[in-house]
Parts: structure tokens; C-alpha cells; sequence
């Protein structure tokens, strides 16, 4: 048989189901483990690939070329079912990257690259009941692994968990240093997390305030309601991209025309080095807000500071 051959009945050997015992997975499989057609499997190794090396590689070794826009479905079909399977290992070069990092990888766990080892040899079938015996305990220790890495967030007397990352840890800084400061008292009714888009939503509050419960990616990254005032905060966490610009401005009063709440709307920023990257970009009459120098807001202008207009 070719090592494409192989390599599927490797991936049912070792419990994937039928959608993925296809050749784009037996080459996933392969590239993983350093592997082309005449190199022995004794020799397979571990090596941290991002989709975009894969995808290269499986060029290089197969000559077979996927185009850039299937990443996506080699994450979804092919690597997200590798994880479950506890054939690989998600970022172990570096646990604490974000979600949607760029430099996400992925590597032949150590019970994986045992199993390919012994492929072909008298000691297969054991190694393989033993790999599909220990699949639970492994999936177990490597999301202990990476729960080490979550960003908590405490509010209310309880612990959320969030995806690691400086997004979600911005995020919490809005919610633990930004409401304390200037929207004392005000609730917390939505944040998404990178993993979670709907980690917290309180979708009663937004029908009593006249605002259709949205889906997430109408909503800024943290909405506040301070009851007293009836002001919204909307903040938008700025990390790589998105500030309150004017287009998001627009979007976010045409979402809350129902609503006679008043509107706050605050970029947010890690440091005062990625707020300058943004200057043209922010929206006149809106608020930023600076995680490092957190007791001072800059306001974009007009005739008022930090409240709504009317």
C-alpha cells in the first residue's frame, strides 16, 4: 500500500471516524510526523506545524496542492477531530496563545507517535488497544494543561474561564478596572469570549431595554448597563483591530434605535503604544480608555465628557 494508504488505516486504527479517514487526513497525518513516501515510519517525529505548514508541506512531500481557503476546513474536518482523538496537541510550544492566534500549531501528541512507530511491526495491535485505552486520561491531563492557561474572570461571586489571549485579558481588565472607575455599580450584560461567543449574555436585559437580543458579532466586545443612570457602556477591546470607528458607531445606533437608554461608547486598549496605531480610526463623541494608565479616559472631542448625547 502508499503511506497515504497506510496512514488511513492508521486514522481507523486509531478511532477516527469515517469522515476522517479521507487523504486530506492521512496527509495531515503524515506531514505531522515528518513523513514522506519512503521514509519508514520508525522514523516518524513529533514537529509543531501551523495549517498554513500543512498545507505547504503536504505540497511539498505528495505533491498534492490545497488552496490557502481550505485552512478552514482542514481546522474544522481534519485537526479539530485529531484533538478530540488525542492525536495531537494544540499550541504545546506555547500553551498560553490565543485562540485565533496566528502562530497557533499543532504536534503528534507522545501516545500518537508511539502508536505510528509500531505500525507494521509485532507490537502494533497492543500499542493500539493501549492508545485507545489511555484516550481518555490524555484528553483529560492536556485540557488540564491548557485550563492552566485560562484568564478567570470574577464577577458576581463567580468564576468565568476565559480562552488565553490579550483580547480576552483586555476584556477582563474593562470589566475589573474600566466599570469600577466610571460605570460603578453597572451590570455586566454581555462579553464573548474567543472560544465562547456567548460566555455571558443577559438577553432579558436587552429586551427590557428594547434591544433585540443580537447575534455576537453585532455587539461590541463588553456591553454595561449602569440602572441608575441608564446609560450604556459599549467597549470595544482593541487588541489587533476593531475601535468604536464610525461605521461600528452607525452600526451600534442602528441596533439600539428602539432603546431610550443613553449611549457610552469607550475603545479600549491594552497601552498607550496600540491606542496611537488607532487615531485616525476612532469616532468622534465616543471615549478610549487605557488599561496602563487606568484611573484617566481621553475623550474624542465635542461638547460633553463621558455621558450621552440629549
Amino acid at each position: 500500500m502508499t503511506k497515504i494508504e497506510d496512514a488511513q488505516t492508521i486514522l481507523k486504527a486509531l478511532g477516527l471516524p469515517a469522515a476522517q479517514h479521507n487523504e486530506m487526513a492521512a496527509l495531515t497525518l503524515l506531514v505531522l510526523a515528518q513523513l514522506s513516501e519512503e521514509t519508514p515510519w520508525s522514523e516518524a517525529r513529533r514537529q509543531s506545524l501551523r495549517i498554513h505548514d500543512i498545507l505547504v508541506e503536504i505540497k511539498d512531500r505528495y505533491n498534492r496542492s490545497y488552496a490557502e481557503n481550505t485552512r478552514e476546513t482542514v481546522r474544522r474536518q481534519v485537526i479539530h477531530q485529531f484533538e478530540q482523538a488525542g492525536i495531537v496537541d494544540r499550541n504545546p510550544d506555547d500553551p498560553s496563545l490565543s485562540t485565533n492566534s496566528p502562530r497557533t500549531h499543532y504536534a503528534l501528541s507522545d501516545a500518537a507517535l508511539r502508536a505510528i512507530h509500531a505500525y507494521l511491526t509485532p507490537d502494533w495491535e497492543q500499542i493500539v488497544e493501549e492508545f485507545l485505552s489511555a484516550q481518555g486520561a490524555l484528553r483529560e491531563i492536556y485540557q488540564k494543561k491548557r485550563q492552566q492557561h485560562k484568564i478567570p474572570l470574577v464577577y458576581q461571586g463567580k468564576t468565568y474561564e476565559l480562552s488565553p489571549g490579550k483580547h480576552n485579558t483586555l476584556q477582563v481588565a474593562v470589566v475589573t478596572e474600566f466599570g469600577p472607575r466610571f460605570a460603578p455599580g453597572a451590570s455586566l450584560l454581555y462579553l464573548g469570549d474567543t472560544e465562547n461567543k456567548k460566555l455571558i449574555l443577559d438577553e432579558a436585559a436587552f429586551e427590557q431595554l428594547g434591544i433585540p437580543v443580537p447575534s455576537h458579532d453585532k455587539l461590541p466586545d463588553v456591553v454595561l448597563h449602569d440602572r441608575q443612570r441608564n446609560w450604556l457602556f459599549l467597549i470595544e477591546a482593541v487588541v489587533s483591530h476593531g475601535p468604536v470607528s464610525h461605521k461600528r458607531h452607525l452600526e451600534f445606533e442602528q441596533l439600539l434605535y428602539n432603546s431610550s437608554a443613553g449611549r457610552v461608547y469607550v475603545s479600549a486598549f491594552p497601552d498607550f503604544l496600540t491606542f496611537r496605531s488607532y487615531l485616525t480610526e476612532i469616532a468622534w463623541e465616543t471615549e478610549v480608555w487605557i488599561a496602563e494608565i487606568p484611573d484617566h479616559l481621553i475623550h474624542y472631542n465635542g461638547d460633553r465628557f463621558l455621558g450621552p448625547r440629549g
